[in-house]
């Protein structure tokens, strides 16, 4: 019997577990948890989200949240992202964007995303030179990378709808930071091509016109969906796209310490097994390699694929 407080156990899928290896003159990524992503070319070095505070869900529930701007600079240390070019969130929740412009403030990156992610910004003190708002369709361009911010959708269940119409000031209750745009990002090499898809859900056809060897695929919440659902969503992202590698993203406890191993979230917000059980065969017929990525430690996306 599944208990609500009990939780999937990552053994069953080990062999689905990142391996780190980097390749001369590849691309290099580290996963920072939740949909949080750092990638370079060696030149420049960007960086999806950011979250790395991840205060507890007795907090989250019942008190105010804020950065913490010594876990973020740790994150920088530990990570080597002194020289960042840009920090972009795929939407303003607290879980993508709460620390993201503390990392601006730290590396001078420009903080990118809607009007919403500006008012986050704003909130800490952000200047207004480093803050780029962008609209589905743009298209902005870091060193050799070029990326293309795609109106999405967050996955079903939004608890926090809505915009951040003001600066947020932290510290403030989690729902403060609310969903603003949600932005399924591609982002384009002359190494390969990436997709970093943090919700799990899309727009129909939003995906057709845009290849990407290897898609960052959030599956947060995607075990409480229907397999019709699932099937469709593989359809739409990583068939859509041409995928052949798809890196499982948004699935980790994030009221729980980049300092301890991650873990799936308990069973009472998702079903990570039976997200697994749902995906594992769609990529084996389609012959796309799964990885489960390991918190820090640096890794070429794309190895192996050419």
């Amino acid at each position: 019997m599944r208990l609500p407080i009990g939780r999937p156990s990552l053994r069953p899928y080990q062999m689905y577990m990142q391996r780190s290896v980097l390749t001369p003159d590849g691309l290099t990524a580290r996963f920072l948890g939740t949909s949080s992503l750092l990638l370079s070319d060696g030149d420049t070095t960007l960086l999806c989200d950011g979250f790395v505070t991840r205060p507890g869900l007795l907090r989250v529930l019942l008190s105010r949240i804020t950065p913490d701007r010594a876990l973020v600079r740790d994150a920088i240390e530990r990570s080597d992202a002194h020289s960042l070019a840009a920090v972009f969130c795929a939407h303003t929740h607290y879980d993508h964007a709460l620390d993201a412009p503390v990392w601006c403030l730290e590396t001078g990156a420009d903080l990118v995303g809607s009007e919403s992610t500006a008012n986050v910004g704003r909130g800490v003190g952000v200047p207004e030179s480093s803050l780029k708002v962008v609209r589905g369709g743009d298209v902005l361009t870091y060193g050799h990378f070029e990326l293309t911010f795609l109106d999405s959708v967050h996955s079903p269940g939004d608890h926090y709808p809505g915009t951040v119409d003001q600066p947020l000031v932290p510290p403030a209750r989690a729902r403060t930071w609310k969903t603003g745009t949600a932005f399924s990002v591609h982002v384009s090499h002359p190494r390969g091509n990436v997709l970093l898809h943090a919700s799990a859900n899309h727009r129909p056809g939003m995906l057709a016109d845009h290849q990407a060897d290897v898609v960052y695929l959030g599956v947060g919440i995607l075990g409480r969906q229907s397999p019709e659902f699932v099937r469709t969503y593989w359809a739409e992202v990583v068939g859509a796209t041409g995928a052949r590698r798809v890196v499982l993203v948004h699935w980790d406890d994030f009221f729980t310490s980049l300092d301890r191993p991650l873990r799936p979230m308990r069973y009472f917000a998702d079903r990570f097994d039976t997200a697994m059980d749902q995906l594992l065969p769609l990529a084996r017929r389609d012959g796309v390699d799964v990885v489960l990525p390991a918190v820090w430690k640096p890794t070429d996306p794309l190895a192996g694929l050419t």
